[in-house]
This record gives structure tokens, C-alpha cells and sequence, in this order.
């Protein structure tokens, strides 16, 4: 009779699939290189606009809370004393009586820029029709945008002199004057906003030429067809089609007209009553050194902007027009 052991051996167990494990596993390293992806999606435009961003803190946001600090303090701009002073720079902004006289001055720039929107819409829905020459008319108009501010106002200072280019021209047609085109203010005024229209009415045409040449060829067509003329093209078709840039052009017109500085210290140096408000903003900074007045100015100018801006949104919002 065989010999029994009397200890029995625990049963082995059967060996485990090994294919669950392994599928686990790699879903969670799938999950985690989703979720690297993911992240890696949302920095990525983060890294990009690292750069620009620390420029724009850096040059604009952080100047802008400077300043805004330096309009409640009576720094000199030089001393390292900057003592605190609450609101009596902005009080005195608003009692200055030549601060005040300032503002006038932009009413000149404002209806220059009137008629600057009016020229570069002209030219702008003519020049956006066929036309011998179109091209070269383009250049003439966009080209004194392009030219310095500074050689601008040399230029121009020589062509408003005594017996300067005007007074020649004037001549040629038997109009004689001894007039001081720079001499008073009011002749001096129009003199600079002339040479304003001049400059900027090339910026304009651009803006209202690239909104005019968005809008569908097939409207022209259609509306030729049914006998519209241009003036109903103008009215029915390119009016509403350019509306934001328009309204673009009337805000920056605006802005403009309160914030003129090159001109106008070019050629008068804001003698004969054309000092801007940028102007004596300058000179309160760096000839009077009040920078804490300055900075007041400056502060008050750009709550102004902001404000004629906001109110032009809200009395006259962007509206999508639909032209088909």
C-alpha cells in the first residue's frame, strides 16, 4: 500500500490574464497625455503673447498708473520729493483760464477734420469706380501721410511765410497781400488745420477705399441693372456697407482734433493763440516743471477721449447691415 503524506500541498492558483493590467495602464497614460495636450493647447497662445504682453504692461499700463499717481502729487519732475496733494491739480485744470482757451483752439482741428472725412469719402467712392489713372490718384492722396510730421511742419512753415510760396501763387492770379498768414490767431488757426487736412486726408481715403472695395461687385451690378445711378449706389449700397469704418473715422477725428501737438509746435511753437491743449500740456512738464499739473492734463484729456467715444458708441451703436 503506497505511503500517504499526511500534509497536503495549498491548490496553485491558475495564472491571472495579464491583458486587463496592460489595457489600464495604458489608458491612464493615454488619459495623460490628454490631459499634457490639453494643457499644452491652452498655453500655447499664453506663450505667444508672453512677449507683447510684458511690452504693452511695460510701456503702456504701467506709464499710464504713473502717471495717474504723479496728477495727485506736485512733483517737478526732477526732484525725488513727490508730495501728495489729493485733487488740486485736477481743480486747477478746470480753473486755468488758458486750459480753457485751449479747448477752443481743437474747434479749428474739428472742422478741419470735417472736411477731411468729407474729401477722402469723395475721392474714395469716385476712385473706387473704373478710372483712367485711378492708381496714380490713390498715390497722390495716401502719399503726404506718409511724409514726417516734423518735415511736414518746416515745409509748411516756409509755404506761409511772408512772401512765401502762397504769397508767389497768390500772385500768379493778381491777388496781392501782405498778410501774415501765421500772424493772428484766427489766420494762424486755419493756416495749421489746412495743413492738417492736408496730411490726414490720405489716412481716411485708405480706410474708406478698403471699405468700399469689401463690399460685393454683384450690388454694383444688380443695382446698375435696375437703373440706380451713383449717387443712389452711394446712398443705398457704400453708405451703409462702410458705416463702422465711418464711425471708426469720426472717433479718431475726434481725438485727434483735442490731442494736434506736431503742426502746431512745428511751425508757431503755440505763439499767436494755437497752443493745444497737448501743447501746454508740454510746457507745463518740461519749461514750467509742474509734471504733477501735467500729468492732471494729460489724465483729464484721456478721460475726455474716453468719454466722447463711449458716447458715440451709445448714440450711434455698430449695427450689421445686411446689403444682399
Amino acid at each position: 500500500m503506497p505511503r500517504t503524506d499526511s500534509t497536503t500541498s495549498p491548490p496553485v492558483p491558475a495564472p491571472r490574464d495579464a491583458r486587463p493590467v496592460k489595457q489600464h495602464a495604458g489608458r491612464r497614460a493615454a488619459a495623460g497625455r490628454s490631459r499634457r495636450e490639453r494643457t499644452l493647447r491652452r498655453l500655447t497662445p499664453w506663450l505667444f503673447l508672453a512677449v507683447p504682453l510684458a511690452l504693452l504692461v511695460t510701456f503702456t499700463y504701467v506709464p499710464v498708473g504713473n502717471m495717474l499717481y504723479y496728477s495727485f502729487t506736485d512733483w517737478d519732475g526732477v526732484s525725488p520729493d513727490r508730495n501728495f496733494v489729493g485733487g488740486e491739480n485736477y481743480a486747477e485744470v478746470f480753473t486755468r483760464p488758458e486750459l480753457l482757451r485751449v479747448f477752443a483752439v481743437s474747434l479749428y482741428y474739428l472742422a478741419a477734420s470735417v472736411v477731411q472725412i468729407a474729401i477722402a469719402l469723395y475721392f474714395a467712392t469716385v476712385l473706387s469706380f473704373d478710372l483712367r489713372f485711378r492708381n496714380l490718384f490713390k498715390g497722390i492722396l495716401f502719399f503726404p501721410y506718409l511724409i514726417n510730421g516734423v518735415a511736414i511742419g518746416f515745409v509748411f512753415l516756409y509755404f506761409f511765410q511772408d512772401g512765401g510760396t502762397l504769397d508767389s501763387i497768390l500772385s500768379w492770379f493778381g491777388v496781392g497781400t501782405d498778410h501774415a498768414w501765421l500772424g493772428d490767431p484766427a489766420s494762424a488757426n486755419i493756416s495749421l488745420a489746412g495743413v492738417s487736412v492736408w496730411r490726414f486726408t490720405g489716412l481716411n481715403f485708405v480706410l474708406f477705399l478698403g471699405a468700399i472695395q469689401s463690399i460685393p461687385g454683384e450690388l454694383y451690378e444688380a443695382a446698375q441693372l435696375d437703373g440706380a445711378g451713383r449717387w443712389k449706389q452711394f446712398r443705398h449700397i457704400i453708405a451703409p456697407g462702410i458705416r463702422p469704418v465711418l464711425s471708426l473715422s469720426v472717433i479718431l477725428a475726434i481725438s485727434g482734433s483735442l490731442s494736434v501737438f506736431e503742426i502746431p509746435y512745428i511751425m508757431t511753437g503755440g505763439a499767436t493763440g494755437t497752443s493745444t491743449f497737448v501743447i501746454q500740456t508740454v510746457k507745463y512738464a518740461f519749461q514750467f516743471n509742474k509734471t504733477g499739473l501735467a500729468s492732471a492734463c494729460a489724465v483729464v484729456l484721456l478721460a475726455i477721449i474716453l468719454l466722447i467715444t463711449w458716447l458715440q458708441r451709445r448714440l450711434v451703436p455698430d449695427e450689421r447691415v445686411d446689403l444682399v
